[in-house]
């Protein structure tokens, strides 16, 4: 109960604070004001539209906001949403281009799960949707799935993931984006195993923490120096009386919100000021540049508490995947058992969520699969967010990526003996890499 009320009182906080924005604002702009112009109100009628639209944010899911494309027709074409395998904690969808014959690259992006929601890859989406078939895991927001739906910690992730896969068929290429990474590796090796013949044609895994320890970062320390009971005395409540997964345990959005927040405080403080100041003078607009950012950072959703427990414990501190000691329900889930999936590590230089040397950790791990069907890619410059969004991701980490596909999009012969050697298996690169 007491979790339960300290999960209300955030909501009430933040539902607060819309409040006050949305007052100031509207007490700000009482037309009679107008005949006397005064900066101190100007200053209050921008700092309440800026405070309402901050805290409103905080409880909406964006929308994609993709409706049509432009073919090589040179006509628009409309962009139908679809969901092609529904279950209780996400969702598969598909981006159907209408009228558009269709493309020869099938692409399963995998989304994080790590308190955004999907739709923080809507402009990753964007670009692959010129020239490909773009599916998509999109993750529910736990605080509205009913207790009755029952658990979901990484190995049931790891199993969607694997069903997602059976479902897109084995002329799919994956690519993970960040905390899917490692999972997403081990759910390929569970198909190698299980179903190989379900298994995806190339993977590529970006900025995601395979091997926490090769590189330490904020977040491995913060891992490392929190004891699991300490991370769910503070970490976890329940969710209130508001949603329908009342009395479900979660690592709540809006706690998530302000530790990231925390880590960049005065960055943060200093767009929101300059936000408030250009609103006043009447410089900013629905859709600049502080807006189309913040919509959709504030956006948060809540996680299970076994998810993200069991990820900082198996992931992180036991480095399970990194160790290729990850098991579903007892069984050992060998990553050494990938030989035919083709796997590109893509890692930013200036990356401080998943430093380089984190995720190339892949390729040494896949002790079955030939050195011709690794490749590696560290872009120099790019942060966490620019390897999968912005001009890295799109003049120099896409094509790369595109090239990787398409050399690995032939059915796979499976090897008779692995000519990998494990001790430079990080270093390959393959003609599509360089």
């Amino acid at each position: 109960m007491r979790n339960m009320a300290t999960y209300d009182l955030m909501e009430t906080f933040r539902n607060t604070n819309q409040w006050l924005g949305a007052s100031a604002l509207s007490f700000a702009s009482y037309p009679l004001f107008s005949m006397v112009p005064n900066p101190a109100l100007q200053w209050m009628a921008a700092w309440g539209q800026v405070t309402e639209r901050t805290f409103q944010r905080m409880v909406a899911k964006p929308d994609w906001g993709i409706r049509t494309f432009t073919c090589e027709d040179g006509k628009d074409h409309l962009v139908n949403i679809e969901t092609v395998v529904e279950k209780a904690f996400g969702n598969l969808i598909h981006f159907n281009v209408s009228g558009r014959e269709t493309q020869p690259r099938k692409i399963l992006l995998v989304a994080p799960m790590s308190g955004h929601y999907a739709t923080l890859l809507r402009s990753t989406v964007k670009s692959l949707l010129v020239n490909c078939e773009v599916y998509i895991t999109d993750w529910h927001n736990a605080r509205d799935i009913p207790v009755s739906e029952g658990k979901f910690d990484v190995e049931d992730y790891t199993l969607y993931l694997v069903d997602f896969m059976k479902h897109l068929g084995p002329d799919t290429h994956v690519i993970a984006v960040c905390q899917p990474a490692p999972l997403t590796l081990a759910a390929t090796a569970y198909l190698a195993e299980e179903d190989p013949d379900a298994q995806p044609r190339s993977l590529t895994l970006i900025g995601g923490p395979i091997d926490p320890d090769a590189a330490a970062t904020d977040v491995t320390d913060f891992g490392n120096r929190m004891t699991m009971g300490q991370l769910e005395e503070l970490m976890i409540q329940r969710v209130g009386f508001k949603y329908k997964g009342v009395g479900r345990q979660v690592y709540p959005g809006l706690l998530q919100l302000a530790s990231f927040m925390s880590m960049n405080a005065d960055r943060h403080s200093k767009a929101f000021t300059d936000q408030i100041q250009r609103t006043a003078k009447g410089e900013a607009s629905d859709h600049d540049a502080h807006n189309r950012f913040y919509d959709e950072y504030l956006a948060v959703m809540d996680m299970t508490a076994e998810f993200y427990l069991s990820t900082v414990e198996r992931v992180f501190k036991k480095c399970e995947i990194g160790k290729n000691t990850f098991s579903i329900n007892g069984k050992h889930v060998d990553i050494g058992k990938i030989t035919t999936v083709a796997v590109k590590t893509v890692e930013g230089a200036n990356d401080d969520i998943s430093a380089p040397g984190q995720c190339v950790a892949a390729l040494g791990l896949c002790t079955g699969l030939p050195d011709s069907k690794k490749a590696s890619h560290v872009e120099p410059g790019a942060g966490h967010y620019g390897i999968f969004a912005g001009k890295s991701w799109r003049d120099n980490i896409r094509p790369l990526v595109l090239d990787f596909i398409d050399a690995n999009s032939a059915a796979p012969v499976k090897p008779a003996k692995s000519a990998a050697n494990p001790k430079t298996a990080a270093a390959n690169k393959n003609a599509a890499a360089k």
